[in-house]
């Protein structure tokens, strides 16, 4: 099936949203203030060394020291590719230390930046490994007469003195042996310069940065399956064509600037859609819907039958309903930008052949999906362990932040119990000040309950502190906060 890419630009923020058969597969957002790091080059600092964790942080620039396990080290990488034990990292870094490192995560929640110092730069047929004679093939090329044709190929065409690796990516299939040589040579001059402004900079510095989101689109996004990139802004459309020109020609025809009266996204109802990831319930078209909660440990997804009955008996009622879901939520998963440890609770199956089925079924849906990941089969418990590699912030993350009024929790507490807090309180703060009176600072749900079912209690703990206690309203509490002033 052909797949449609829109790109929708404006001054702050690029918007990519990847179309097939007029459902919205993909989403990703770069705002020009936010821009990710993953992919970028720095030279940095080792600003402590932590021996109990085998890790370090480094300083790159960014508000948050970045974090390297030893396992990123590429000293370590060698040596456990040849069976040996890795060097504690107190041995290979100390404080002060500059090295140059590569982003791999994006900084989440309150982490920093996850780096490693074995160096990867992606072209467009091959990604580069300057410190790593290994040449790969992409595990998406399936046909072994291809990998092993490829590998021979970038074998020959590589440069003598070349010390470095290549791993060949997807796109490659189908290239020239020119295509081919025009990247080598292209990730080769992009090495020397980077390695040029390392001896001349000085820590912390930027070396190298990855391409727009829009170039990104071009370079890791299009494939066979794609059809027409839209693109809203005609500035834009011009330095893509431009761009491909150079790196990626059979990209160029596929390009088109869009003109149309209706804002781009309106034609796909992206907007909309990108409203729907945002929620937890995600309706299936049976009846039954599925219920996604994102944590800082994991994703859990939650399957349900809702008001689906259309089943000849309650078991194959399960099963169409969990077909359907394992289909939704391959797209989700997508759409949403999901990653980490995901837990699948489908609906329970006595069926072994209905099980297996949805398996295969989930698993067929995320091939389609170009990030990284591992499926578990059913658990004695029903559930689906997997995992998707997470480099770059989910949807909700980027486009939405913590609830102020109950701080991610979900819920608040009543204002029947904030009532109770504010009589404990008063009477802890009597047995340490002797004010004139106590005046309540409360939101209106609180307020209206000390002067109706509460009236009594107040009253009573008045008596019993011996001092008045009077109530203001204040308008911009949420139903938790409160303040007792003393008078």
């Amino acid at each position: 099936m052909t797949e449609d890419i829109l790109i929708n630009v404006t001054p702050f923020e690029t918007r990519v949203a990847i179309v097939e058969q007029g459902a919205v597969q993909e989403l990703h957002v770069e705002r020009s203030i936010q821009r990710g790091h993953v992919g970028n080059l720095y030279l940095g600092k080792v600003v402590r060394v932590l021996p109990g964790m085998q890790s370090a942080f480094v300083d790159i620039g960014l508000e948050r020291a970045a974090f390297i396990h030893v396992a990123d080290l590429r000293q370590n990488r060698s040596e456990r590719a040849a069976g040996m034990a890795h060097t504690p990292i107190e041995k290979l870094l100390f404080e002060g230390q500059p090295l140059m490192v590569q982003v791999i995560k994006d900084p989440l929640g309150t982490k920093g930046a996850r780096l490693s110092t074995q160096i990867s730069i992606a072209g467009r047929m091959l990604v580069y490994l300057p410190h790593d004679p290994h040449i790969g093939i992409s595990q998406k090329i399936d046909s072994e007469e291809d990998r092993i044709s490829l590998r021979e190929r970038v074998q020959r065409l590589r440069p003598a003195e070349e010390n470095g690796g290549f791993i060949v990516r997807t796109q490659a299939e189908g290239a020239t042996d020119q295509e081919l040589e025009a990247d080598i040579s292209y990730l080769r001059i992009l090495w020397s310069s980077i390695q040029g402004k390392a001896k001349t900079q000085p820590a912390p510095a930027l070396l190298h940065s990855d391409l727009t989101l829009a170039q990104r689109v071009l370079r890791d996004m299009v494939g066979p399956e794609t059809g027409t990139i839209f693109v809203d802004s005609r500035s834009t459309a011009q330095k893509l064509v431009e761009w491909a020109g150079t790196y990626t020609p059979s990209v160029v025809n596929r390009i088109k600037h869009y003109s149309g009266e209706r804002p781009l996204f309106d034609t796909a109802n992206v907007d909309e859609e990108i409203a729907r990831a945002l929620s937890r319930r995600v309706e299936l078209k049976s009846g039954g819907y599925l219920i996604i909660d994102q944590t800082e440990a994991l994703t859990t997804v939650d399957v349900n039958t809702g008001g689906y009955v259309g089943g000849r008996n309650f078991d194959d009622t399960i099963f169409k309903t969990n077909l359907e879901a394992a289909v939704a939520l391959a797209r989700q998963l997508r759409l949403r930008n999901l990653g980490g440890i995901i837990i699948l609770d489908f609906i329970d199956m006595d069926d072994a052949e209905h099980r297996e089925a949805v398996l295969s079924e989930l698993n067929k849906a995320l091939r389609k999906d170009r990030t990284r990941m591992t499926v578990s089969g059913f658990s004695q418990l029903g559930l689906v362990e997997m995992t998707r590699k997470r480099t770059r912030d989910s949807l909700a993350h980027q486009l939405c932040e913590v609830c102020p009024t109950c701080d991610s929790r979900g819920v608040v507490k009543t204002a029947r119990t904030v009532c109770y807090e504010i009589l404990r309180e008063i009477l802890r703060e009597s047995r340490q000040f002797n004010p004139k009176e106590f005046r309540i600072l409360a939101s209106q749900a609180v307020i209206d309950l000390f002067l109706e079912e509460e009236s009594a209690h107040l009253a009573m703990l008045g008596d019993f502190v011996g001092k008045p206690v009077s109530l203001e309203l204040e308008g911009s509490y949420s139903q938790e906060q409160y303040d007792i002033v003393l008078i």
